[in-house]
């Protein structure tokens, strides 16, 4: 058995294949986060998933891409820990990046891969390997035109007073912003990056007013400066996409990328599907 998952801070697509390729079963577990997340953490994740749990000693292989595996000292500690809960499986942990450039880049052709969703990273694909130039810091310091910056932002917004009226009054009826609630998710709950992140859906829901459409346009153009044009055949390569403010948003980064003269590639919401067909042929 096959197990591919792509995970990200927030929630990890779980599929089993069986020796053919034929789906097992899917399924969905809390994000795997290695940055976030210690052992005992990422353990009790896998053992609330009846799915995997139960099928843990038929795992021959297992490929995991996910969020904060972007170091060796990340991808070696989680892979340890599958190793243990999975027995017989040979394991496989890249970045979530990989997930990625697969989905979205069946024909392996060069492009850079980004992803917009919890957080957010940028690569060059070659073909065959992803390469970066800027090495992410996580979310406090990076994550730029992610869901949990564009949280904080809005958050930000609101306490400063800089939120209009008509909109602050409808973020108050979508969220308890009570300072105690917010300080408790951000500091002493755990996957504060996630929690940042579920304010984004007011962003998308509320992106053709004035005001968001400002932070939005500003947060794309700041992700293309810092982290699309550092490669130099940038607008002679097409950019993908993956996540769900890049699929939300895409009219918007289409308007950015054409503005930039980059050329806009695939937009997908997650890559698990676009995962299985490259691991049946892989």
């Amino acid at each position: 058995m096959k197990l591919l998952v792509d995970s990200g801070s927030t929630k990890a697509d779980w599929i089993a294949l069986d020796d053919n390729g034929n789906k097992l079963f899917t399924t969905q577990s809390l994000g795997l986060n290695p940055e976030v997340l210690d052992k005992k953490e990422v353990i009790e994740r896998l053992e609330d998933r009846f799915d995997i749990y139960h099928n843990r000693k038929d795992v021959t292989h297992l490929f995991f891409y996910g969020a904060g595996c972007g170091t060796d000292r990340m991808k070696n500690s989680l892979a340890e820990t599958f190793r243990e809960f999975f027995p017989h499986a040979e394991v496989s942990v890249k970045e979530d990046t990989y997930a990625a450039a697969y989905a979205t880049n069946p024909t392996n052709e060069k492009a850079i891969i980004s992803i917009l969703g919890t957080g957010s990273n940028c690569s060059y694909f070659d073909g065959e390997e992803l390469h970066q130039k800027i090495q992410s810091l996580g979310y406090i310091a990076m994550d730029d035109c992610s869901g949990n910056r564009f949280g904080r932002d809005l958050i930000r917004a609101y306490y400063f007073g800089k939120m209009p009226k008509h909109l602050a009054s409808l973020f108050e009826k979508e969220y308890d912003l009570d300072p105690d609630v917010i300080k408790n998710h951000l500091y002493k709950q755990a996957n504060p990056n996630a929690y940042l992140a579920t304010f984004a859906k007011f962003l998308i829901q509320h992106k053709d007013d004035e005001f968001i459409q400002k932070l939005v346009f500003e947060a794309m153009q700041v992700f293309v400066d810092n982290y699309i044009t550092q490669f130099e055949d940038c607008r002679e390569v097409p950019v993908h996409f993956v996540g769900s403010i890049a699929f939300y948003l895409k009219d918007e980064l289409k308007q950015v990328l054409d503005k930039n003269g980059l050329r806009l590639g695939n937009v997908l919401r997650r890559p698990i599907d676009g995962l299985i067909e490259y691991h049946k042929i892989n």
